[in-house]
């Protein structure tokens, strides 16, 4: 059985709420998740509507393996309750709230969920995307452990914004503190981190790079705006044929009844420690579950 904690996030794919054919055709793309997109890139004008086309979308169904998560308007504007109340009637996997900058902020969330109504398993997903939220990520991370907060998404664009700072040409020097500070926070507290966006859609070799970089840092994955970014994300983030490998054997080397009780063991020439057999355990998992759903 794939936990949530193994369940593949290689690519998550934002979907424009007010574009009905788009919320159809993401039935059949190769996305690992989908977020029902209610906020960025919806006019205010379109709002009521794109929440009844992504509610009826969800409610509906047919999206197979896919992982379906609303973003809603922040609960500080004229959306967002409503957003809220109506994405969690709706059913999805997980609800995702823009420009959290505290704590208190996932406990307000959490307690507004359950209040509407949310089933246990029902996740809470949060956008890292404020100078407060990078400065607060540890008071934030620490409120998974008391709420249904899952997963944090990296809001490279608006941080970009707040920042004043642009990716090119070297997305470290813009983003690099930011990164590193959420990923610290999620891996202390078990929390899934999802990278940013890339904003060129015809820069393949961009998009390639800077999955690599995700991906050397420890981001489960990256968010899309594009079909077309899905094959590039979904090839680096997931587990090579190489690691797949060598995490069985790390396995199979501790179920040995001749290493019973050994801390240490040489596999493939590597030292290797305990503390590798959960990590080769999670590799084998998930590419497990990625073969799943490609066969």
């Amino acid at each position: 059985m794939t936990t949530s904690a193994n369940r593949p996030r290689r690519s998550v794919l934002y979907m424009p709420g007010a574009n009905t054919r788009a919320l159809e055709k993401a039935k059949t793309l190769p996305a690992d998740s989908l977020i029902f997109d209610l906020e960025d890139a919806v006019a205010p004008e379109a709002k009521a509507e794109a929440r009844e086309n992504v509610c009826a979308a969800a409610k509906a169904g047919g999206y197979g393996h896919r992982e379906i998560c609303i973003r809603i308007n922040g609960l500080d504007t004229e959306w967002g309750m409503d957003d809220l109340k109506a994405a969690v009637a709706a059913g999805p996997d997980a609800i995702l709230a823009p420009k959290v900058v505290s704590g208190a902020d996932i406990n307000q969330l959490n307690d507004a969920m359950t209040a509407a109504g949310a089933s246990e398993d029902m996740q809470l997903w949060v956008m890292i995307e404020m100078p407060k939220a990078i400065l607060n990520i540890e008071d934030i991370a620490a409120a998974a452990t008391r709420t249904r907060m899952t997963t944090f998404i990296m809001g490279t664009n608006d941080l970009a914004k707040e920042l004043r700072a642009s990716a090119k040409p070297n997305r470290q020097l813009a983003f690099g503190t930011s990164l590193s500070m959420s990923m610290l926070a999620a891996r202390a507290y078990d929390i899934v981190a999802i990278d940013g966006v890339f904003n060129d859609i015809k820069d393949e070799h961009g998009l390639r790079d800077e999955c690599e970089e995700g991906a050397a840092m420890g981001f489960d994955g990256k968010t899309l705006i594009h079909p077309s970014q899905l094959e590039i994300t979904n090839e680096v983030f997931a587990p090579s044929p190489a690691d797949v490998e060598h995490a069985q054997a790390v396995i199979a080397a501790f179920a040995d009844p001749e290493n019973a009780g050994k801390g240490v063991l040489k596999v493939n020439g590597k030292m290797t420690e305990l503390l590798h057999l959960a990590e080769a355990k999670r590799v084998v998992a998930v590419s497990d579950a990625i073969q799943a759903i490609s066969g």
